[in-house]
């Protein structure tokens, strides 16, 4: 079948990549999983993170990776329900692993899920057919697949940051850094359908252009300095509700800085930085909350499913290449040119 493939380890990553018309057909789908034969795939930060290799895991090469794509169900394993087959799916490449099971342990009430991540540990959505497990499917109806595509796993990613650890309410202001971002422009659609006034920041004018056309009510261009003042003085010196930060070390601390008291600072990764710089005299002071967030369950990603579906929510697409084209695909992306979501159609 037809892929793309990450031929071997290294940086640059883009030209290390090929298509493909002979990669393996997947295996047939084993107990509570299905094959989905792919419309469209999306990338994302860990198409580069594999083509550069992962710390801490030891990936062989060539490999598929992908964690996004939109297609249509083919065959269903044993135990899934055939109404699956020919319903157009997205999804959740987050797949939630077995909760250690000790005699020692407390309760697991409070422990954090653990995932690993089609197109990361295994081979991904970036070919014409894979697995994935019938319960992290969601039906999109009659949804354009490089819209379903885009949209999966950074919504997921935003609305599990936001909605279910980060507790915004219609009308919060956010405060969303790097904007430009598949997670970012997924996290500015949820503030917009909740009402929510948004400010963005971004190293680039042309981002803070297209990010005001599509409702941002305040802009900072991020030229490295201490642009919390400006957001706070933008809320009448009360400091934003929610603040979403993929960057890092180059945006946290003025983050913090940026909220209101009781306040939610939320991280979906670090793009700048781990080793960020705080301030723990406003976190107590001002009881703020500091959350990270690592994509979401297979009910949130059902719910945000259903806006989608609905019309409420949609993603940013940036720009649409075939399948062939995977090599500008991946140029673009590591040059980080790109508003919204790169795609490639099959």
């Amino acid at each position: 079948m037809r892929a793309i493939v990450v031929t071997k380890k290294g940086s640059p990553v883009a030209p290390n990549i090929r298509f493909v018309e002979d990669w393996p057909e997947p295996a047939a789908p084993g107990a509570g999983q299905v094959v989905v034969r792919t419309l469209a795939s999306a990338f994302n930060q860990m198409d580069l993170w594999v083509g550069r290799g992962v710390p801490g895991l030891d990936l062989a090469y060539p490999r598929v990776s992908g964690c996004d794509a939109c297609g249509t169900v083919e065959v269903v394993g044993a135990g899934v329900d055939g109404a699956w087959i020919g319903r157009r799916v997205i999804v959740n490449a987050a797949v939630r692993q077995p909760q250690r099971s000790s005699p020692d342990d407390p309760s697991n009430s409070t422990l954090a899920p653990e995932y690993q991540l089609i197109g990361e540990h295994m081979n991904g959505m970036m070919a014409e057919r894979f697995l994935a497990p019938a319960a992290n499917l969601a039906d999109v109806g009659d949804a354009d697949p490089a819209a379903g595509a885009a949209f999966g796993l950074c919504a997921l990613t935003a609305y599990s940051m936001m909605v279910s650890k980060g507790g915004l309410r219609p009308g919060q202001s956010v405060l969303i850094t790097g904007i430009g971002g598949g997670v970012a422009t997924a996290a500015m659609s949820i503030a917009r359908w909740m009402a929510c006034p948004i400010a963005v920041t971004s190293r680039h004018q042309w981002k803070l252009d297209k990010a005001k056309a599509l409702g941002a009510a305040m802009v900072v261009l991020d030229q490295g300095q201490d642009w919390s003042k400006e957001v706070r003085a933008w809320t009448a010196k009360r400091g934003v509700d929610l603040a979403v930060d993929s960057s890092g070390k180059a945006t946290h601390l003025n983050c913090i800085k940026s909220l209101a008291r009781g306040g939610a600072y939320v991280t979906p990764g670090c793009t700048s930085g781990p080793d960020a710089t705080t301030d723990l005299a406003r976190v107590f002071w001002n009881q703020l909350r500091l959350l990270g967030s690592t994509m979401g369950s297979n009910d949130e990603f059902r719910e945000v499913a259903s806006l989608f579906r609905a019309g409420w929510l949609a993603p940013v697409v940036d720009q649409v290449f075939a399948a062939r084209d995977a090599t500008k695909a991946y140029e673009r992306l590591e040059a980080g040119e790109q508003f919204g979501k790169i795609v490639v159609r099959w």
